[in-house]
C-alpha cells in the first residue's frame, strides 16, 4: 500500500468513527462535551504511560475510556449541584487538561508526546508506525486501532440502537419504560473516549473535536432521520478527511488542519444550500412562492 493511502484511510476512519460517535453528541445537544473529552483524555493517555511505561494501544485505550467517563461525571456533578452546563464543562475541561499537561512535563524526552502534538497530531507520521508481528508488517498502529474502535461503537449502536433512540430524542419517556438512561448515556461517554484516543495521536485534539462536531452538525441540516443522520455523519466525515488531504498536498499545508477546514466547508454548503434547512434556499422558496402568489391575483 503507497504512503498516501495509508494517510487518506486514517483521516477517513477518522471521520467516520467520530462523525457517527459525534452526531449523537450533537442530538443530545451535547457538543460541548466532546471538546471537553477530546482534551482531558490527555491525561489518561499520561496516566496509562506512568503506569505501564507504554503507549501502546490497550493501556491508552482504557486510561482515556476511564478520564473519558470521569469527565462526564464530574460534569454532572457540577450540574446537579447547581451550576450552568456550560461552566461546569468548562472548569472540568480546563482541569483536567492542565493536569495533563503539567503531567506531559515529567514525562520528558522519554517518548514523543507533547502540547502541540496533542492539540495538532501528525498525521504525516502514521504510515511509519507499523503494527509487527513476528517481523511481519501489518499496516500502521494507528489504522488498527482505529478500525477496532469503530467495529466495538458500531456493535454497541446496533444492540442498544432502540435504547440509545429513546433516550436521545425522549429520556423522560425511556426511563418510564425502564430504559437505563444514565448507563447509556456514559456508554456514549465511553465510546467518545474511545473515538477520541484512537484518533488522537494520529491527528491530534483540533481535527477529532472538528470530526466529532461538525459532521453532525451539518448531517442535521440535511434530514430529519434518526438513523439517515448517522449515516450521513459518517460519509461527511469520511469526504472532509478526502477533500482536506487534497487541500494539504495542493497548498502545502497542515493535514489535519485541512480536514478541519474541510469539516467546516461542507457545513457552510448545507447551511446554504441544504434541501430544507438552507438559507438560500429558503429565499428562494419565499421569492418563487411570492411570485406565484402575485401572478395568480
Amino acid at each position: 500500500m503507497s504512503y498516501t493511502f495509508w494517510i487518506l484511510l486514517t483521516g477517513c476512519l477518522v471521520g467516520l468513527t467520530c462523525g457517527i460517535t459525534g452526531a449523537l453528541l450533537v442530538l443530545r445537544k451535547m457538543a460541548m462535551i466532546a471538546d471537553a473529552i477530546s482534551h482531558t483524555v490527555l491525561l489518561g493517555i499520561v496516566g496509562a504511560f506512568f503506569v505501564t511505561q507504554s503507549l501502546s494501544g490497550i493501556p491508552m485505550l482504557i486510561g482515556a475510556g476511564i478520564v473519558g467517563i470521569l469527565t462526564a461525571v464530574f460534569v454532572e456533578m457540577l450540574h446537579s449541584s447547581g451550576v450552568q452546563s456550560d461552566a461546569a464543562i468548562g472548569i472540568v475541561f480546563t482541569s483536567l487538561f492542565a493536569l495533563g499537561v503539567v503531567l506531559i512535563s515529567f514525562i520528558g524526552d522519554q517518548v514523543h508526546l507533547d502540547v502541540q502534538h496533542a492539540l495538532m497530531g501528525e498525521i504525516a507520521f502514521v504510515p511509519w508506525n507499523t503494527l509487527t508481528i513476528n517481523g511481519v508488517s501489518y499496516g500502521p498502529t494507528a489504522v488498527w486501532m482505529l478500525g477496532a474502535v469503530l467495529a466495538v461503537n458500531l456493535i454497541l449502536i446496533t444492540l442498544f440502537y432502540k435504547e440509545i433512540k429513546m433516550s436521545t430524542f425522549d429520556p423522560q419517556f425511556a426511563t418510564l419504560i425502564g430504559v437505563p438512561v444514565m448507563i447509556i448515556h456514559y456508554l456514549l461517554m465511553t465510546m467518545v473516549s474511545l473515538s477520541t484516543v484512537a484518533s488522537f495521536d494520529s491527528v491530534g485534539a483540533i481535527l477529532v473535536v472538528a470530526m466529532l462536531i461538525v459532521p453532525g452538525a451539518t448531517a442535521y441540516l440535511l434530514t430529519d432521520r434518526f438513523f439517515v443522520l448517522l449515516i450521513l455523519s459518517g460519509v461527511i466525515g469520511i469526504l472532509s478527511a478526502a477533500l482536506g488531504y487534497g487541500f494539504a498536498i495542493q497548498w502545502n499545508v497542515s493535514i489535519a488542519g485541512s480536514m478541519a477546514v474541510a469539516t467546516g466547508v461542507f457545513f457552510i454548503a448545507a447551511f446554504l444550500f441544504g434541501p430544507k434547512q438552507g438559507v438560500v434556499i429558503k429565499k428562494i422558496r419565499g421569492t418563487t412562492g411570492k411570485k406565484t402568489v402575485q401572478s395568480s391575483t
